[in-house]
């Protein structure tokens, strides 16, 4: 639900769909950011024979604005190259594939990092191997030994990984799309169709399927520049992240050949940062279009922000639950609050000891204040937890986002530009039911942080 399958066209191709966005200051190497951009969502794990892998014919960003114009300064390109070593098997691997130069894989991907810095374009690497999909005990008997050879150590200190993890985003589905229905709250329910004396817990529809990640980690120093940083205080210490996936504007089926030919520029069909925006926020006219527009102009869709449809529906959906939240939809006074979470960052002076403010410029980017370390003890909750290092400053691969978004929708984040607001009690406890225990494969306290992925062996088929 991060933005799984969140806009009409995008959902019909997978491939430049991004899911996910990360970006938190990696916790195991001080000195260091930490960037994830999840593809290709709800991977069955018994995806065979034809299992998943970035698309060959997709360009694959992770963008940095450092200065709050919400205009790329520092762009992580990745392009990727499929290879078939034998074309007369149906296999993707005709043995165990016991590492990354195993004769037996039959299906390989490699790609291509550049680094781009205003009209300078730096190849970082070339030839990188992505691992192969997790397939079963047989095929891949240790895949933990195939991820850790995927983690590729680059000159200045960067790591990349690019290939299959466990699905590490945790949403009950179900609930949420069955008019926001939360199991924890059925007792609640206008209709009463499912009235429990109890509520039940949520139910982690994600709980076994993979995505593939682009991850990059990269010293802080490469990111920052111009502008005094290394204090919280400092508004150079701020950083916006999106990833954006891009697609050759000509793209014609050659019957003679097998394959598709594409030519042309490459044109923009994905983007993604803050979690929920476009699958929640932003109405279904609108989604397609959003996919295509860059950051800097976001001012267009700032409204739909400002003025949450979900808002206005909770107090339906649960009648005399919400009535402050009730009362400030009916004003229709723009949500200041929800403005500064997800098109802004948070100012000086209203958290203490926090601010990830980019500027004015109404943009969706993840903003992460670099300059403020990784928790020690971190709560999923995030800022709204009191540990400063998590969503919204920046994204963890753990981060009840969910519940954090709920919660703030619901009006629990007013009182910071309005402290005559009283919330409604439910507002400070509204939640899917979920936690990061909900991921069986767990996470992962290095890099690449996000679990292995699960088996088609192991794994039942849904």
């Amino acid at each position: 639900m991060s933005s799984h399958r969140e806009a009409p066209e995008i959902s019909k191709d997978p491939v430049a769909d991004s899911t996910d966005v990360y970006a938190f200051v990696s916790p195991d190497r001080p000195g260091t950011v930490t960037l994830i951009a999840n593809y290709i969502p709800l991977q069955e794990p018994a995806g065979g024979p034809n299992f998943y892998a970035f698309g060959d014919d997709v360009l694959y960003e992770i963008h940095v604005d450092n200065n709050g114009d919400a205009e790329p300064d520092v762009t992580y390109q990745f392009r990727f190259k499929t290879e078939v070593a034998d074309k007369q098997t149906f296999l993707y691997n005709t043995g165990p594939i016991t590492s990354l130069r195993s004769p037996n894989w039959n299906n390989r991907q490699t790609y291509e990092v550049t680094r781009v810095q205003g009209h300078r374009s730096t190849v970082l690497a070339s030839g990188l191997a992505s691992p192969p999909c997790n397939i079963g005990p047989l095929s891949t008997p240790d895949y933990p030994l195939l991820a850790r050879e995927a983690v590729h150590e680059l000159h200045g200190g960067i790591k990349v990984f690019a290939g299959q993890r466990a699905e590490g985003f945790y949403v009950d589905l179900g609930a949420i799309f069955d008019l926001a229905d939360l199991r924890p709250f059925q007792n609640l329910n206008l209709y009463g169709m499912h009235i429990f004396h109890k509520g039940a817990p949520g139910v982690n529809a994600t709980a076994q399927v993979n995505v593939h990640s682009i991850a990059i980690q990269v010293p802080i120093s490469e990111l920052l520049w111009g502008r005094p940083h290394g204090k919280v205080a400092d508004a150079g210490s701020v950083i916006g992240v999106w990833t954006t996936a891009s697609r050759q504007r000509v793209s014609v089926w050659d019957a003679g050949r097998g394959e598709t030919v594409t030519s042309g520029p490459f044109h923009q069909v994905s983007r993604l940062a803050n979690p929920l925006v476009n699958e929640v926020l932003i109405p279904l006219g609108e989604k397609d279009r959003w996919n295509t527009q860059e950051p800097a102009h976001d001012k267009v869709f700032a409204e739909y922000v400002t003025h949450p449809e979900l808002a206005g529906l909770l107090p339906v959906l649960y009648p005399g639950v919400f009535p402050h939240l009730e009362a400030l939809d009916r004003s229709n006074a723009p949500r200041a609050d929800l403005e500064a979470i997800l098109l802004t960052g948070v100012p000086n002076g209203i958290v203490p000891g926090f601010q990830n403010y980019s500027g004015p410029v109404l943009a969706d980017m993840l903003r992460l204040n670099t300059a403020i370390p990784a928790a020690r003890k971190p709560n999923p909750l995030g800022v709204l937890g009191g540990d400063l290092a998590g969503f919204p400053n920046g994204r963890r691969v753990f981060d009840d986002v969910v519940s954090i978004e709920l919660r703030a929708i619901a009006g629990l984040t007013v009182p910071l530009v309005n402290k005559a607001y009283k919330p409604d009690a439910a507002a400070g406890v509204l939640t899917d039911g979920l936690t990061p225990k909900s991921v069986p494969a767990g996470y992962q306290r290095q890099f690449p942080y996000l679990g292995n992925p699960y088996s088609g062996f192991y794994t039942p088929s849904s």
